[in-house]
C-alpha cells in the first residue's frame, strides 16, 4: 500500500476542543474584535443534511470566525477543516489533528484522504473546504479549486444530496488588527445531487458568485 493511501482518522479530543473553544471564542476573540456580527438573513443551517460550508478565505482568523458561527456552541457539531499538508505539520499540526482538521493534498489528493471527506460528508458532519484554496487578502478573482465540486459528487453516490452553504467573511481592515470589525454572511445555498446538471466550470461560477455576494454584504457591514 502507498503511503498517502494509509488510513486517516481525525477525531474531536472532547477536553482538549472545549478548553480551545473557551480560550479562542470567550478570551481572545473578545479582547482582539471590538465588534463580531452574524449576517443569516433568518436562515437556519440544517441539522440533519449533508453538507459543506464555503467561506471566503481572507485570513487566518476566519476558521475562528466560523466556528464562532458555526461550531458547537450553534449547531451542537464542530467544524472539520481540510486544510493543506503544510498546516499539519510540527506543533500547530499536533492541535489541529485533535480538533478535527485533517490534511489533503491539494495537487494530488490521497484516496484515503478523500474517502475520509466523503465518510464526513454521509455521516452528517460540517466539513469546512475553502475553495479559493489559499488565503486571498485582496480578493483577487482565483479560478475556484475542482476539490469541492468532485467530492461533493463523490458523496452523491452515498448520500442522496449535499448542501453547499457558501460564506462571505469580511474584515473592517485588509489584515485584522486589534480592535478590528468582523463580520460573517451566509450565502444563498447550493444543492448537488445525482441530476445535476452542471459542469465544474457552471458550478463554481454559480459558487464564486453566491461566496462574493455574501462577502460584499459583510463588507458593508464592516464600512468597507
Amino acid at each position: 500500500m502507498k503511503k498517502n493511501n494509509i488510513h486517516i482518522e481525525y477525531g474531536i479530543n472532547p477536553t482538549l476542543g472545549n478548553i480551545a473553544m473557551f480560550i479562542t471564542q470567550d478570551i481572545v476573540m473578545n479582547l482582539f474584535f471590538r465588534e463580531k456580527k452574524i449576517i443569516n438573513h433568518n436562515y437556519s443551517i440544517p441539522k440533519n443534511s449533508s453538507l459543506i460550508i464555503a467561506p471566503t478565505h481572507r485570513s487566518r482568523w476566519d476558521g475562528l470566525i466560523l466556528t464562532m458561527a458555526l461550531g458547537r456552541r450553534i449547531t451542537k457539531k464542530d467544524c472539520r477543516f481540510m486544510v493543506t499538508n503544510a498546516e499539519m505539520r510540527g506543533v500547530q499540526g499536533w492541535f489541529l489533528k485533535r480538533l478535527g482538521c485533517f490534511p489533503i493534498n491539494q495537487i494530488s489528493p490521497s484516496l484515503s484522504a478523500l474517502r475520509y471527506a466523503v465518510d464526513l460528508i454521509i455521516k452528517k458532519r460540517q466539513l469546512v473546504i475553502f475553495p479559493e484554496g489559499r488565503i486571498n487578502k485582496c480578493r483577487k478573482k482565483f479560478v475556484l479549486k475542482e476539490g469541492l465540486f468532485r467530492l461533493a459528487i463523490l458523496a452523491t453516490k452515498k448520500t442522496s444530496s449535499i448542501t453547499i452553504i457558501p460564506v462571505g467573511i469580511a474584515y473592517s481592515e485588509v489584515t485584522p488588527k486589534f480592535g478590528s470589525k468582523v463580520s460573517l454572511c451566509f450565502g444563498e445555498p447550493l444543492i448537488i445531487n445525482k441530476n445535476i446538471d452542471l459542469s465544474i466550470n457552471e458550478f463554481n461560477e454559480k459558487l464564486y458568485e453566491k461566496m462574493t455576494n455574501a462577502e460584499n454584504e459583510a463588507l458593508k457591514d464592516v464600512g468597507r
